[in-house]
């Protein structure tokens, strides 16, 4: 299983959890769902119908295939890891996870802030008749999609029980699984402890790039050499905003948030524990200073804030060149750590904390969570500063939709920005690495390879995947047949027998070697062994058991190339057999058919194989069939090269 995350979406049909009891959010109308009497579990805000409940979450579905069936799941980023604890806590799971440390860490960190955040303002009420009449519900609660598989989020016990299990493991790593295949994480450069995976056979090669980043900024640069000449490439996860470039977002955020303190307005910053707002501090803080506002401060409020901050400065070997070398000068990674111990940034875990009082003072930033809006510190700051036309709310995470965000608070006096930052690749990104991986075959999904649907202009290239690579797309729940077969296989060589191997040089530079041995298969790992270690048991009707050596089983000569099929029919008819009807393929080649009508043979020779195809005749005994499938064995073992 590649990745499991957790969707988010259903979030915005849910009515906020404040902090602290709001008349606006329970004065709202109730909303009946008609004559469904729903009264107590839908409720009504500028024209949309919102569920009166402790929202839940949409883990992967299991409807085509069962959690029992994953032997591993990977995990790329922290991000892709949300849904894990749904999987693990299933007695039906039984595999392995692996993800790199940071990925662990920093997805602890996400999990504890949600579940923070919603069991600070538990909701009493716990809405569920409501699915039992969606489709007679108004839009866009009527177009859910599998609301059956809606669940409340996990527990702190559930998250630490399920992160206990997970393998860490280091990028470049090579790992065994099961001895099917060996899996490698290596560096995607879109976040601290991210990777793309390489699933390799020995001859077979598949990589899965999720998301990933060739742009400068905090985590380690993506490796693009090791994902080259792979077999098949699996590429999701490209950006949200393809028409957007992270460094003017980045540049107009810092602009207006400056534009707004200097008008003595606040500003408040929906967003995630970590990620790209590491590179938002040191950005802002830098523009701050030339515009000369060092005295306002910046607040990051979380529940996982302290943690978040403390990471990211240990993590020096997951980190880019420049902020890994700081770490010997020795400086720490991130310019934040520095605007803590100058008091420009300050962090608390809850509003509840005995500094915030003596810390707090306006104009100020502030980040804090959740971006959905639907629970956490940031709901409470829409409420309080949401009068005043002076302060603003910017977005800055693509993955949500600000405006479904801020519906339930509507009207807003506060100003209401969005500049989505999304570091992954673009499209034009994408192609580039294609045509330098060169990968024999492309899965995408099947929107990647559709330009957007627009009456303007016509469509950019730029925004749509078009490559000259066999390409599979797929949709949800499609099943794909990729072009990939395992030819070979490693086997490993005893050491008993490895010494005896005389190699015998047959023109410069080339030398064979005969082997003969017992393959052992365990654990999918094959092993040749000397034949005196092995012994088969042999069963004959009215007789016991009997062990036979192997090594009295040597076959006396070893066979190749291919069978001659003149030399066969002219030898046949040495023994008698002369009615044989040869049939051969296009322009003369394989497959060949050479039937014989008196015996009622039919013999079908291909390039790597013979079939022979025989009953016995009416008439004839059975000692004459099996004196005629010896005379064909002697014959066509006569007409194939041997040594």
């Amino acid at each position: 299983m590649l990745d499991c995350g957790l969707d988010l979406s259903p979030l915005e049909n849910y009515l906020p959890i404040p902090l602290v009891s709001s008349a606006k959010v329970y004065s709202l109308p109730q909303n009946s769902g008609g004559d469904l009497n729903l009264e107590a579990e839908l409720r009504e805000a500028n024209g949309r119908v919102y569920i009166d409940s402790e929202p839940e979450f949409l883990p992967p579905t299991h409807e085509f295939f069962n959690f029992s069936d994953i032997d591993v799941i990977l995990i790329s980023n922290y991000t892709c890891m949300l849904a894990l604890p749904y999987i693990m806590e299933s007695r039906a799971f039984r595999g392995k996870v692996l993800a790199t440390e940071p990925s662990i860490l920093l997805g602890r960190i996400f999990m504890e802030e949600m579940i923070e955040y919603i069991d600070r303002a538990p909701r009493h009420n716990k809405a569920t008749r409501w699915k039992q009449f969606q489709k007679h519900l108004p839009p866009p609660l009527s177009d859910l999609k599998n609301i059956v598989h809606l669940r409340e989020l996990y527990s702190k016990t559930t998250v630490a029980d399920c992160l206990a299990k997970v393998q860490i493991v280091g990028h470049n790593e090579k790992i065994d699984c099961f001895g099917l295949i060996q899996v490698t994480p290596v560096s995607s450069g879109y976040c601290i402890g991210s990777c793309n995976w390489i699933l390799s056979t020995g001859y077979e090669k598949i990589v899965y790039v999720s998301s990933s980043s060739t742009l400068t900024t905090h985590p380690k640069s993506m490796d693009q050499l090791s994902i080259k000449n792979a077999d098949c490439m699996i590429m999701t996860a490209l950006t949200q905003t393809p028409t957007l470039m992270p460094d003017p977002m980045i540049g107009d955020f810092c602009r207006i948030v400056c534009e707004t303190l200097k008008s003595n307005g606040n500003v408040l910053v929906p967003c995630f524990p970590s990620g790209i707002i590491y590179d938002l501090f040191e950005c802002l803080a830098g523009q701050m200073e030339m515009n000369g506002l060092t005295t306002v401060p910046l607040f990051f409020l979380s529940p996982v804030a302290d943690s978040s901050l403390a990471y990211s400065n240990i993590m020096a070997e997951w980190l880019s060149s420049a902020k890994h070398n700081r770490v010997y000068l020795p400086e720490e990674p991130f310019v934040h750590g520095n605007l803590i111990r100058n008091g420009r940034l300050k962090s608390f875990r809850s509003l509840q904390d005995e500094n915030v009082t003596s810390d707090y003072r306006q104009p100020c930033v502030m980040f804090c969570g959740h971006p959905s809006l639907r629970f956490g510190d940031a709901v409470h700051f829409i409420e309080l500063w949401g009068h005043n036309s002076n302060n603003l709310v910017i977005f800055t995470e693509p993955s949500i939709n600000y405006l479904d965000a801020l519906a339930p608070f509507q009207p807003l006096q506060m100003k209401t920005i969005s500049k989505p930052i999304d570091t992954s690749l673009n499209f034009t990104q994408a192609k580039k690495l294609l045509q330098e991986a060169k990968p024999k075959c492309l899965v995408i999904p099947e929107k990647y390879s559709q330009p957007p649907q627009s009456s303007g202009p016509p469509t950019s290239s730029e925004l749509f995947l078009d490559v000259k690579i066999p390409s599979f797309k797929f949709k949800k729940f499609d099943i794909l047949k990729l072009p990939l077969k395992r030819s070979f296989e490693n086997i490993s060589l005893e050491q008993d027998l490895a010494q005896n191997i005389v190699p015998v040089e047959i023109r410069p530079g080339v030398a064979l070697a005969t082997i003969t041995g017992s393959l052992v298969v365990r654990d999918n790992k094959y092993t040749l062994c000397p034949l005196s270690k092995v012994k088969i048991e042999k069963e004959e009707k009215g007789r016991s058991k009997q062990r036979i050596p192997l090594e009295e089983q040597r076959p006396q000569h070893y066979l190749y190339g291919k069978l001659n099929t003149t030399e066969f029919v002219q030898r046949l008819a040495s023994q008698g057999i002369a009615d044989a009807k040869v049939e051969t393929g296009p322009n003369g080649g394989y497959p060949v058919q050479i039937h014989l009508a008196a015996e009622e043979i039919l013999i079908q020779v291909e390039e790597n194989s013979t079939h022979i195809l025989y009953d016995q005749v009416e008439g004839s005994t059975p000692q004459q069939t099996e004196n005629l499938r010896k005379v064909l064995k002697q014959t066509i073992l006569n007409c194939i090269s041997k040594f």
